[in-house]
């Protein structure tokens, strides 16, 4: 865990509970130690911050190598414990988000949001395979993660956050016990992926929708796919 990412934890992350109170239940389906992703669904930018801040343990996110480039943003992302990924669709968005492969290896928690976007109708959204693969390749445990009322601390299209209450809900770890003899195929990861999204629908009660979630237009330039970190 680097030094900003203690401090923050000390300093900023306190000022944050406070202001959007986050309502936190199942600290303890996190496990203590070794490799954790924690699976969660994506209705704001803050996810990334409001899980972190009520985690007890360091949480890694990918983030577009783009934003590393910046001279400021760059160190201050690697500092809050983000790892620099290429975008990219489809095989080669698996392939980049192999990068969080060392992290989990090492013992590391993950947070990832498997379906690979924000939710454009407070929906949860098909998941994509990319979670289910880092589990299968690392051994890492899957705990399903549920967010509730985040977007109303940021809603899309909103250019700052604001004061408001949210709750995180940590489910029981995912029981890949019945796939550990398998090979892992695209059959296999979507029937793993079909079980995590299933699992994190029931912890928030959103509807679940059997197709992939889009991006808003205006907030893709031609070329867009989908952001490695939410595979």
């Amino acid at each position: 865990m680097s030094t900003l990412y203690s401090v923050g934890k000390v300093t900023l992350a306190p000022a944050l509970r406070l202001l959007w109170r986050p309502k936190v239940r199942g600290l303890d389906n996190i496990p203590r130690d070794g490799g954790v992703i924690l699976a969660a669904n994506h209705l704001s930018v803050v996810d990334s911050i409001v899980v972190p801040i009520v985690c007890p343990r360091p949480v890694y996110y990918l983030a577009k190598n783009e934003y590393f480039q910046h001279r400021i943003l760059g160190p201050l992302l690697t500092g809050l414990n983000n790892i620099p990924v290429n975008r990219g669709v489809g095989r080669e968005a698996l392939l980049a988000i192999d990068a969080a492969v060392p992290v989990l290896k090492a013992g590391k928690v993950l947070g990832i949001h498997p379906e690979g976007t924000r939710s454009p109708d407070g929906r949860l959204h098909r998941g994509r395979p990319g979670t289910a693969k880092l589990a299968l390749d690392t051994g890492a445990t899957i705990v399903p993660v549920g967010l509730i009322g985040t977007d109303r601390i940021q809603p899309i299209g909103a250019r700052l956050p604001r004061p408001a209450s949210c709750e995180v809900i940590f489910g029981e770890p995912l029981d890949l016990s019945a796939y550990e003899r398998e090979t892992a195929n695209s059959k296999l990861l979507r029937e793993i992926t079909l079980k995590l999204m299933r699992e994190i629908a029931k912890l928030t009660g959103q509807e679940y929708v059997a197709r992939y979630a889009q991006r808003p237009k205006a907030e893709r330039s031609p070329a867009d796919g989908q952001s490695p970190k939410a595979e």
